[in-house]
């Protein structure tokens, strides 16, 4: 019987722990996607205990809570850090074969060398280790940060962001390079007027341009588009349930606009054909900035009205959704690449049921000028457990070219989720491993650790040029 969370942890052959300890085990980090708040980092302030640095944010524990019966109080409501703590630790005993289990012992583990298996029975003793580390210079958001060997850190940012905290990093002289991402969701929000008309006026005050016509709002956005640039981006992101991609005329934008600045309703094809072309113009400035942009697709978002008033969003009321992907997806990307306006491009999907319809659309656009131009990339928040990474990398594997995959990101909020890449690549070196010990690849280690590298950092490294 093996040991948990021993060294070969996930490593089920010795060609597996061999190419994890000897290649993947050391590379470094670029997380290109995160949520991580950019003036904690830019603080590098110390968290006053595990709760802060551990629940606070923190959606999946929240859901695994809940489901085990615990109160709300003890979640995002008034009880101390403590309790709240303790409602965790006795939740952790019941999250066996979920990813929060593995999650939560490596990070023990990797951050605080906590070898306990968490409950009831040591949270005190666990609590109070951790949390007298974290109050130490080493234990600060930047320390953390350099103990899981971080080099690039890209962060998710609204247009609107006056990207101070980013600029205090770069002029303090961090170890580590925090790069933002334009993530202009709320501009294309259609679908709730009142509330795009007051992002609007937002833009209007941050770019100083008077927006009175949809050529006024691109001028404006294109300006913070131009800023994002200037301030080390080279990524957007967009967080959508599907691709948009209706056709439209610009007389028929000009005219959905103007209604949206009087405050009228817009039909759903008025919708539809508004966020179909703002995604065609984001994707044209990212293409002409050389800018990597980024789809995650899939989600169906606030299903709890009632916990969604009063939390607010990203709370935990997210599942996976049954989106109709292909059609949309097609004529979107091959509408760019007709135009040569076809930027590097990732392509996040949450419903398994859809890999393989991802692995191969990338193919269609992947025309040989950059190594990986189009990438399915790595499973995605609910997916980002042990099977859903392991059917995304054979789904990619049997259809496209692993060895391009540009590897892991955290897509998380806690500073302590680094380890999510380790987990990753053990699950690599895991598949590469079973296939030399069953024949099915040669036992060439060199060649197999350089592939091993480049999934874990390399890939990423030249994609993003970082």
């Amino acid at each position: 019987m093996k040991k948990f969370l021993d060294e070969n942890f996930l490593l089920q052959t010795p060609t597996a722990q061999k190419l994890f300890h000897e290649y993947a085990k050391h590379m470094p980090i670029i997380d290109y996607h995160c949520h991580l708040p950019p003036d904690q980092i830019a603080n590098d302030i110390n968290f006053e205990n595990l709760t802060q640095v551990w629940l606070y944010g923190d959606h999946y524990k929240w859901r695994a809570m809940r489901a085990n019966g615990v109160n709300e109080d003890y979640i995002t409501g008034k009880k101390s850090d403590f309790e709240k703590f303790e409602k965790w630790a006795a939740t952790v005993p019941y999250t066996l074969r979920n990813p929060l289990y593995h999650w939560t012992h490596l990070e023990l583990q990797r951050y605080f060398d906590i070898d306990a298996i968490l409950s009831s029975a040591n949270a005190k003793d666990v609590y109070d280790a951790c949390t007298a580390k974290l109050l130490t210079k080493e234990f600060s958001i930047q320390g953390l940060i350099k103990k899981m060997n971080v080099k690039v850190i890209c962060t998710t940012d609204d247009p609107t962001d006056n990207l101070e905290h980013h600029q205090k990093i770069v002029n303090d002289g961090a170890e580590v390079k925090v790069a933002p991402a334009f993530r202009p969701d709320r501009a294309m929000a259609a679908d709730d007027v009142a509330g795009l008309n007051a992002y609007i006026d937002k833009v209007e005050q941050v770019t100083n341009v008077s927006i009175h016509n949809f050529d006024n709002y691109l001028t404006a956005l294109k300006q913070r588009h131009d800023y994002f640039a200037a301030n080390g981006c080279k990524v957007s992101d967009h967080g959508l349930e599907q691709i948009y991609a209706e056709d439209y005329t610009d007389a028929e934008i000009n005219a959905i606009f103007q209604k949206i600045r009087a405050n009228y309703a817009l039909t759903y094809a008025e919708v539809l054909k508004f966020k179909s072309a703002m995604l065609i113009y984001f994707a044209v400035w990212d293409h002409e900035k050389g800018w990597v942009q980024q789809y995650h697709l899939g989600a169906l978002r606030n299903n709890n009205t009632r916990m969604l008033s009063q939390l607010g969003p990203d709370t935990g009321w997210d599942s996976i959704g049954d989106f109709s992907q292909s059609r949309a997806l097609s004529k979107f990307l091959n509408k760019l690449d007709t135009e040569d306006k076809l930027a590097k491009t990732i392509l996040y999907n949450l419903n398994p049921a859809d890999n393989e319809l991802m692995a191969t659309m990338i193919g269609n656009f992947n025309d040989g000028s950059v190594a990986g131009k189009v990438q399915f990339g790595s499973a995605w928040w609910f997916l980002d457990q042990k099977d859903g990474m392991t059917k995304q990398l054979n789904a990619l594997s049997n259809m496209g070219l692993l060895s391009r995959l540009v590897g892991m990101l955290t897509d998380s909020r806690s500073f302590l989720s680094f380890p999510r890449h380790e987990y990753f690549r053990r699950l690599v070196c895991n598949l590469f491993g079973d296939d030399v010990e069953n024949g099915e690849l040669p036992n060439d280690i060199e060649w197999l650790g350089k592939i091993i590298q480049d999934i874990s950092y390399n890939n990423a490294q030249q994609y993003f040029n970082w």
